[in-house]
């Protein structure tokens, strides 16, 4: 049986508990694995993401950063 969709690059992430459980959730509601779903994610961002509500969520996240690290 041939694969959906060739994933010909591997790479390490490091996750937090949360974001990885959001996305196994999201990935099998969509039925893909973790891989699969991630590559559609950034293949598809444009179509995906809400830049403004991203940049201010990032610029929430980054200013946490340091203090979820301890």
């Amino acid at each position: 049986m041939p694969k959906r969709l060739r994933l010909t690059r591997r790479t390490n992430i490091a996750m937090t508990e949360d974001g990885y459980r959001k996305l196994r959730a999201l990935s099998k509601e969509a039925g893909l694995d973790e891989g699969e779903f991630l590559s559609f994610v950034f293949e598809h961002w444009g179509s995906v993401m809400n830049e403004e509500k991203f940049i201010a969520r990032i610029r929430i996240f980054n200013s946490e950063l340091e203090e979820r690290k301890r």
